[in-house]
């Protein structure tokens, strides 16, 4: 089974917006991998690893449990308020979506944790069984369709707004913000993909 373990960003801090775009692509791009390891591993229970889904199911854990909060953080902490507070009449009807988005948030977090769990215990064993395969592939289907749902209204109605709202200097300190978590502390403006030859930045 070919695992894509997802693509590089195509935008920089100095696009703060454009790269949480971005990162939506990933957590697609990954929740992709872990259904596919679920899906093969529910072909030959009690589902034994092959070392490809091995790889791939270490690398999307991975990915949620490290990148995936970050990106939380970068809407909850930097984003959102910043559009809260631009006094843009505009930003008035989206604000219960919002608060929509942030509770998605915590709803995603309690099954991401059982999920790791899982598949903790998955790469631990070498095998998982059947009930637990069962499990794990409720949790990734609800999951799927949370994402599908939340990332639309992201990408078709809060960011364009935001890119609509937001003054320069906000942009600039989302921006700041986004590349200080991930342990970067870029000039104004800059576009840290350039900073960490042949790769990109987290998401």
């Amino acid at each position: 089974m070919a695992i894509q373990l997802g693509a590089r960003h195509l935008h920089g801090f100095d696009k703060p917006v454009d790269l949480l775009g971005d990162c939506h692509r990933r957590i697609e791009q990954f929740l992709d991998v872990l259904v596919a390891v679920c899906d093969a591993g529910a072909g030959r229970l009690p589902a034994p690893l092959a070392d490809n889904e091995r790889r791939g199911l270490e690398a999307a854990l991975a990915y949620f449990r490290t990148a995936a909060p970050r990106h939380t953080a970068d809407e909850e902490h930097s984003l959102f308020p910043r559009m809260r507070q631009a006094g843009d009449p505009r930003v008035a009807p989206v604000l219960a979506e919002l608060d929509g988005l942030e509770a998605d948030h915590r709803t995603a977090d309690v099954a991401h944790a059982e999920v790791d769990a899982l598949g903790k215990r998955w790469l631990a064993d070498g095998r998982l069984s059947p009930a637990d395969l069962t499990r794990l592939s409720e949790l990734l289907q609800s999951l799927r369709e949370l994402y599908r749902r939340h990332i639309e209204v992201e990408d078709t109605r809060v960011f364009p707004l935001a890119r609509q709202v937001l003054s320069p200097g906000a942009v600039a300190e989302v921006g700041r913000e986004m590349a200080e978590r991930r342990g970067l502390s870029p000039p104004p403006g800059a576009d840290v993909t350039s900073s960490r030859p042949g790769s990109a930045p987290a998401p």
